[in-house]
């Protein structure tokens, strides 16, 4: 595989500090290396595969340099601002922001899922909402098999969604200690308020599931609901995840079919508690699934609990495995 020039752009954050752990892990071919931060982290050094870089504050010349990709997690107002200068200048933008996702000529890719659409981009291509990534995963498979009718998600957060502030939250208020993120405590509590409120009562993260969900699977005709949860735990995001079918199923093939699936470990034996964890997810770049049973209460229904490490899979690693299939498919 060819070497390749890749930029990060939010080198020092949370998720763009797991960019450079995965890069590493999954050896990606990198020529040259630049990292771009904030004009406050210039001149930090980190250290990616024996070797130190500095950080370079992120200007409108930042993508002067011969730059094939560039990985960006700093916000939806950095990427609104510097993803069409480094398109403009030939760079690949793999955008980790809610930004571009709903644009209709930006893919909005999962590899496991559609890996196709990286095909379709034109200068930018979007990863997609941590906990849309975890769900998409095990529905798509299922969609093709039995065809979706309707979702009811309900998800249960951890608090690293939400950067380092929303774990200091977390771990000053075990302490005792008042919160400075959130709106009300989230030690010992459950906040139903991912994000901001819309006129319709539902959070902009509850629409991300909805919306990106559909996007995502090529089908608008599926009906979504969602409630998002965040809840005192540190890292991997969980969800139940309800769903009714068009066709037919026995429960069996339910389990085959996730099974044999890329990217999923079914973690499912009651008998001895074994369902998917938060704290066995974490570190892990598979979606788990378990507590797959029928949904009595319709015709052709299941329930489900997902889990995923929300920095790696829902981010970190889902952006990497982008860049990866933009090798693949001979796309730098």
């Amino acid at each position: 595989m060819k070497k390749v020039n890749v930029a990060i752009v939010g080198a020092t954050g949370m998720v763009g500090r797991t960019f450079l752990k995965i890069l590493q892990e999954r050896d990606f071919p990198i020529e040259n290396l630049y990292l771009l931060a904030s004009k406050k982290s210039a001149g930090d050094v980190v250290n990616f595969n024996g070797k130190d870089y500095i950080i370079e504050e992120l200007t409108e010349n930042s993508f002067d340099k011969d730059i094939d990709i560039a990985l960006f997690s700093a916000g939806g107002e950095i990427s609104k601002k510097f993803a069409p200068i480094a398109k403009e200048k030939g760079v690949i933008v793999v955008d980790n922001s809610s930004m571009w996702r709903m644009y209709d000529d930006v893919p909005l890719v999962v590899p496991e899922v559609n890996p196709e659409d990286v095909k379709k981009h034109n200068g930018i291509i979007a990863n997609p909402n941590c906990s849309t990534i975890q769900a998409v995963v095990p529905l798509k498979t299922l969609h093709d098999k039995f065809g979706i009718k309707r979702i009811v998600y309900s998800t249960y957060q951890a608090v690293s969604g939400s950067g380092v502030k929303g774990i200091a939250d977390l771990k000053e208020g075990i302490k005792g200690n008042e919160n400075k993120l959130y709106p009300h405590p989230i030690a010992y509590n459950a906040l139903p308020h991912i994000d901001v409120f819309m006129d319709n009562g539902y959070t902009k993260e509850e629409m991300k599931m909805i919306d990106e969900t559909k996007k995502i699977l090529n089908d608008h005709t599926i009906k979504i609901t969602a409630t998002t949860v965040r809840v005192p735990v540190m890292y991997a995001h969980s969800e139940s995840v309800n769903i009714e079918f068009e066709k037919e199923f026995d429960v069996k093939e339910i389990f085959d079919t996730l099974n044999t699936t890329d990217g999923i470990i079914v973690v499912d034996d009651p008998k001895n508690n074994q369902y998917p964890l938060a704290l066995d997810a974490e570190g892990k770049d598979e979606v788990f699934v378990g507590r797959i049973r029928r949904d009595f209460s319709v015709d052709n229904g299941i329930n489900m609990w997902v889990v995923a490490d929300n920095i790696r899979k829902g981010a970190a690693t889902n952006t990497v495995q982008i860049a990866e299939l933009l090798l693949k498919y001979n796309l730098v």
